[in-house]
C-alpha cells in the first residue's frame, strides 16, 4: 500500500531545524503583513527570507526493497494517488466539508518581506527574478544529455511500457544518456500534444516550477530494440504484455514524417521526456501537507506557488491540472546511491500535453475545456434555477483554420477569472488577488520573444500552427495582465540606487494600457508617527521604470540603525491601479544610504497610519 498524504497538518514527533527557522521567518513575516489595529506595520531591520530551506536532510530507516530483498532501500513509501476519488473528493466531498467547516481562503503563507515567494524544493525565480533570454527558455530544464535519433539500429532499449494516459509510449534507457519516456500523439490530434507538452515544460521551468526536459524527436523503428518479457499494469490492475504489437500499436497512433533518405525506413513523432533525477515516490497533493516529510511545514494549499499556478495554467489551458500530473522525487544527498538517506523532495509538473486545446471523442466536452469541469455543480444549479436562459462561451466556441490541431484553444472569450481546469483544485480554489497579482508579474515577463522560442520547440510541420499558437498566447497574457496588473500595483524589481527608489511598471512596460493612462505620483512618510516628510516628483523612463528621489531625514547620529525615528515609509501610485506600492526603508545616513526592508500592495491609495 502507498502512503497517503494528510489533508492537515499534524502534530510530528520530528521537525527538521531548519524547517523550524523557516515557519519562525514566515509567521514573523506574516506578523507584519497581518494583524490589527493599524493598518501598516514596521518591518525590521534585515534582509527579505529568499531561500527557505525545505531541502535540508532528513532520513528514512532502511528496509528490504519489495523488488529485491537482498537490497536495502532507505526511502520514503510511495504515494498512490486515485484519479477517481481525487476527482470526487474535489468535485463534491471537499466542497461540502469546507462549506460546513467554514473554511475561508486567507492570504498565502509563505510570503516573504518583499512580496514574493522564497526559493523551495517547489519553485524557483528565473524569469520574474533575473534576466532570461529567449534562448535560455528555449532550453529550459534540458543539458546536453539529450537522445540522438541518428543513434545505430537496437541502441535504445526499452525497458518499460507506459500503461495510463491519453498518449501512449514507453521508456527507452540509452547508454551514456540515460532513461526517457517517449510519447505519441492521440490519432485525432497529430503533433499538438507532442509538441504541447515540449513548449508547456520551457513555459513552466522558465516561470519557475520543476518541470522535465521534454522535446519532440522523430524516431525510425529500427532504432528500438524490445526487453523481452516486458508487461504493464494500468489503474485498473489489470496487466498485459508490451511486445511488438503493443509497440506496434504505438507507432501506428503517431504522427509521421518522410524518411531522412530516400528509401529510407519512415520516421514517428514522439516527445522524449528524460527521466526525473532521484527516486519518484508519487505525486503531490494539492492540499495538506505530506507526514513523512519534517520539511514539508505549510498546508499546500496556502502555498503562493501554488495557488497563482491556477493563472498560469489558465494561461496554457492546461486544464488537466491534477495532482496526477505532478511527481515528487527523493532526492538523495548520494547521487551514486539514490535509495539511500539523508535526502530531500523536490516537487515537479509533468504531462503538459494537454495544454493549448485537446479533442476529445465528445465534442461537448472538447468545447468546454478551459471553461466549465467536467461535472460543474455551480453551473448545473444556475441553469436549473434560469432555465438554462444564460449563454455560455462554450456554446459559440470555434476552431480555427489556421489552429485546427488545437481544437478549441483560442483567445476569443478567454476570461483568467472564470477558468476552470478539468474539476476543482484545492490550491487553485483559495487563489486570492495577490497571488494572482504575483503570478501576472511574472507572466509579465514573457515577451513575444520568449514565446516564439518555446513554440520553435514543439516543431511544428507547418508553420501556421506555431504561428497560431504565438498569437493567441500573447492575446491571451495580454489579457491576463489587464485583469491582474490594474488592480494591486504592478510595480516591480523594487530596489534602492543610492539616495534614490526605483522600480518597473509591468504594466506600463508591456504596454497593455495606453501610455495616457499612467500618471505617477509619491509620498514619502518618516518616523514613528509617519509624517509627510515630501512629496518628491517621480521620473518615469521608456522602458516602464520609474523612481522616486529620497531625502535623507535630521535624524540624530546616536539613534539606533532600526529606530523607529530612521523608519521611511515611501508609497507610488502610477495614476492607473487601484492600489499603491509601498515601500519600507531605514535611513541609516548620508554614508550609508537606505536599506530597502518591505514591499507591500495595498488595495487602495489609504496614507499610512
Amino acid at each position: 500500500m502507498g502512503r497517503r498524504l494528510t489533508t492537515s497538518s499534524p502534530a510530528r514527533s520530528l521537525v527538521s531545524p531548519a524547517s523550524l527557522i523557516s515557519l519562525a521567518a514566515f509567521a514573523s513575516l506574516a506578523s507584519f503583513a497581518t494583524g490589527c489595529g493599524s493598518n501598516i506595520r514596521r518591518f525590521p531591520l534585515r534582509d527579505p527570507l529568499t531561500v527557505d530551506n525545505d531541502v535540508s536532510p532528513i532520513s528514512f530507516p532502511c528496509k528490504p526493497d519489495p523488488k529485491d530483498p537482498k537490497h536495502n532501500v532507505c526511502i520514503p513509501e510511495e504515494y498512490e494517488s486515485s484519479f477517481a476519488w481525487d476527482a470526487a473528493d474535489n468535485t463534491i466531498f471537499r466542497p461540502i466539508t469546507r462549506f460546513f467547516a467554514v473554511d475561508p481562503a486567507g492570504e498565502a503563507a509563505n510570503v516573504n518581506s518583499f512580496d514574493e515567494v522564497p526559493d523551495s524544493s517547489w519553485f524557483t525565480g528565473r524569469i520574474g527574478a533575473k534576466p532570461m533570454s529567449p534562448d535560455e527558455a528555449a532550453l529550459g530544464s534540458c543539458d546536453d544529455k539529450v537522445l540522438d535519433p541518428s543513434d545505430a539500429d537496437g541502441s535504445w532499449l526499452i525497458d518499460m511500457g507506459k500503461p495510463n494516459g491519453a498518449n501512449p509510449g514507453f521508456r527507452v534507457k540509452v547508454e551514456g544518456v540515460g532513461k526517457f519516456m517517449l510519447k505519441a500523439d492521440p490519432k485525432p490530434e497529430p503533433e499538438r500534444a507532442t509538441g504541447a507538452a515540449s513548449i508547456a515544460a520551457r513555459l513552466y521551468y522558465a516561470a519557475g516550477f520543476f518541470a522535465p526536459c521534454d522535446s519532440v524527436v522523430y524516431v525510425r523503428r529500427s532504432l528500438l530494440k524490445l526487453k523481452p518479457g516486458l508487461r504493464v499494469t494500468d489503474n485498473s490492475g489489470v496487466a498485459k504484455d508490451f511486445d511488438e504489437k503493443a509497440l506496434q500499436a504505438v507507432f501506428d497512433s503517431a504522427s509521421k514524417r518522410p524518411p531522412a533518405t530516400p528509401g529510407g525506413e519512415e520516421l514517428v513523432r514522439l516527445t522524449a521526456s528524460r527521466w526525473l533525477p532521484g527516486r519518484t515516490v508519487g505525486p503531490f497533493t494539492y492540499a495538506g501537507v505530506r507526514n513523512d516529510d519534517s520539511n514539508d511545514i505549510i498546508r499546500h494549499e496556502d502555498r503562493r506557488e501554488l495557488r497563482g499556478a491556477r493563472l498560469f495554467a489558465a494561461w496554457l489551458n492546461h486544464f488537466d491540472s491534477r495532482e496526477q500530473n505532478s511527481m515528487i522525487t527523493w532526492m538523495a544527498d548520494d547521487p551514486k546511491d539514490p535509495d539511500s538517506s539523508p535526502g530531500h523532495f523536490q516537487h515537479w509538473y509533468i504531462d503538459l500535453g494537454d495544454c493549448f486545446g485537446s479533442v476529445w471523442n465528445w465534442d461537448q466536452i472538447s468545447r468546454r475545456l478551459g471553461f466549465s469541469y467536467y461535472l460543474d455543480i455551480p453551473y448545473l444549479l444556475e441553469d436549473f434555477v434560469t432555465l438554462g436562459i444564460p449563454s455560455r462561451p462554450w456554446e459559440h466556441a470555434q476552431r480555427s483554420k489556421d489552429g485546427d490541431i488545437f481544437g478549441y484553444f483560442h483567445s476569443r472569450d478567454f476570461d483568467p477569472e472564470m477558468w476552470r481546469g478539468g474539476y476543482p483544485n484545492p490550491a487553485f480554489g483559495r487563489m486570492s488577488e495577490r497571488d494572482g497579482a504575483w503570478m501576472a508579474r511574472i507572466i509579465a515577463r514573457f515577451t513575444p520573444e520568449h514565446v516564439a522560442a518555446a513554440v520553435r520547440v514543439g516543431d511544428y510541420t507547418q508553420p501556421k500552427h506555431s504561428a497560431f499558437l504565438e498569437h493567441h498566447l500573447m492575446e491571451r497574457r495580454d489579457i491576463i495582465l489587464r485583469r491582474y496588473l490594474d488592480r494591486l500595483s504592478p510595480l516591480a524589481d523594487v530596489r534602492v540606487d543610492g539616495d534614490t527608489l526605483c522600480a518597473t511598471d509591468l504594466a506600463r512596460k508591456t504596454k497593455v494600457f495606453g501610455a495616457s493612462e499612467f500618471h505617477y505620483a509619491a509620498t514619502e512618510y518618516t518616523g514613528p508617527r509617519y509624517a509627510v516628510a515630501q512629496r518628491p516628483a517621480p521620473t518615469a523612463s521608456a522602458d516602464g521604470g520609474v523612481c522616486v528621489p529620497l531625502t535623507h531625514a535630521n535624524v540624530a547620529a546616536s539613534e539606533p540603525p532600526d529606530s523607529a525615528e530612521r523608519y521611511v515609509v515611501v508609497d507610488i501610485e502610477n495614476g492607473h491601479a487601484h492600489g499603491l506600492l509601498r515601500a519600507h526603508l531605514y535611513d541609516l545616513g548620508g554614508a550609508r544610504g537606505y536599506k530597502l526592508v518591505g514591499i507591500e500592495r495595498p488595495d487602495g491609495l489609504t496614507p499610512p497610519s
